[in-house]
């Protein structure tokens, strides 16, 4: 009789052995990629920031002004119904995306006009959502960013 000398498959032994591999890199690389979310998220929200500071240079070429507090940054997507009325507002409004975009944490961004620190003032206030903070909770802001 012969022999069949076949294998067909993995033993015990190999897949324990191939776990024990995987585990052993995942306990290396997962805690390097983890603190890097919260690096991502600020450096969106950073990005997100000059590009609603584009459209409202935009916005004051077209109408000579930035949107007051009261109209906000939805000034940005519709044409404003209070306070001054802008006289050459673009029909598609400034933002591609024809909403306010919120910060990488779901959180709307915050406009103040005149501002603290130039014609406005434009802020995140991180992860937390409160003003202050460290790390991904510290403040996001347009005069930091420059």
């Amino acid at each position: 009789m012969k022999q069949l000398s076949n294998r067909n498959g993995f033993t015990l032994i190999e897949i324990m052995v191939v776990i024990v591999i995987l585990a052993m890199l995942a306990a290396f690389v997962g805690p390097k990629l983890m603190g890097r979310t919260d690096e991502a998220k600020i450096k969106t929200t950073k990005v997100q920031i000059k590009g609603i500071e584009s459209a409202l240079k935009l916005y004051k070429l077209d109408n000579g002004m930035y949107p007051s507090t009261e109209q906000g940054l939805s000034a940005l997507v519709t044409k404003p119904t209070v306070g001054i009325i802008p006289k050459s507002y673009k029909e598609e409004g400034y933002l591609d995306s024809k909403a306010v975009p919120k910060d990488a944490w779901g959180n709307d961004f915050l406009y103040i006009s005149p501002g603290e620190h130039g014609d406005y003032d434009l802020f995140s206030y991180g992860a937390d959502g409160t003003k202050g903070g460290d790390d991904k909770n510290a403040d996001i802001t347009s005069w930091d960013t420059k």
